[in-house]
This record gives structure tokens, sequence and C-alpha cells, in this order.
């Protein structure tokens, strides 16, 4: 009687082992794109940086559920002349965040590592003024 206990109870064990091994070692369902992954209300937001004494705007165009576009407003001479790496950081890190959909995961070289931070915060601070609670999605 031991024994058929001991061999079912192994059974068991045996028949959770390989569906835990299915779950963790199948493939995953890929995603076609960047699929929009927040809710945004349509339209521009902005979001100031302030280098040294001046500061730079930085603008987010959103639609319902995509990000359109991030460009550099009012970037005065004297900032872009002492701030020489912000207009190309600005170009990689939008690019990446368009692609993506948002601002995780985000790389960066270490030449401009610290603009490339200040730059992504100030998009994500426009994209939180742009976000919908999920209570207000409807």
């Amino acid at each position: 009687m031991k024994e058929v206990i001991y061999t079912a109870i192994f059974v068991g064990l045996g028949i959770v082992l390989i569906i835990l091994l299915l779950f963790m070692f199948l493939p995953k369902k890929q995603k076609n794109g960047a699929e929009p992954t927040m809710q945004y209300t349509a339209g521009v937001y902005t979001s100031s940086v302030m280098m040294g004494s001046q500061s730079a705007d930085i603008q987010v165009i959103v639609d319902e559920n995509r990000i359109q576009s991030i460009s550099l407003l009012s970037l005065d001479e004297t900032v872009a002349t002492m701030y020489p790496l912000m207009e190309p950081a600005l170009e990689n890190v939008s690019e990446q965040v368009i692609k993506q959909q948002s601002t995780e995961g985000i790389t960066y070289n270490k030449d401009n590592q610290y603009t490339s931070v200040v730059l992504l915060n100030a998009i994500e601070n426009a994209l939180a003024k742009a976000e919908i609670a999920e209570g207000e999605a409807d």
C-alpha cells in the first residue's frame, strides 16, 4: 500500500514539474511593433529644464495612445553654446522614446549621460501631464 501512495505522489510531482517546465521554456507571444501602453489626453505638453540661469523647454506631442514627437523649444544661443551635447542627446533620447513608446530602458552614451538623464526627466514630467488616470480612460 505504501508503494502505491509513494508512486502516486511521485507521478503527481512529475506532472507538476513537466507543466512548470513547459510554462518556463515555451516562447512568449511576440508583439508586433510598439503597441501603445499608456492612455494620454491628446495635446502638446511642455516641461522646463534649467541650465544654469537659463531654461529650455521640452515639448512633447501626444495623441490618445502614442507619443508623436519630442522637441526642444526656446533654446537660447548661449545655452546651446554652453551645453553643446544637449541637442544630440535629445535627438538620441527622443528617437528611442518614440520607438519604444516608453521612457523605460532608454540607453545613452557615457559622453552625454547627465544631459540625457536631465532631458529624460523633463520628458517624463511632460508625459505625466498628459497621462490619463485609469478611471478617466472611458
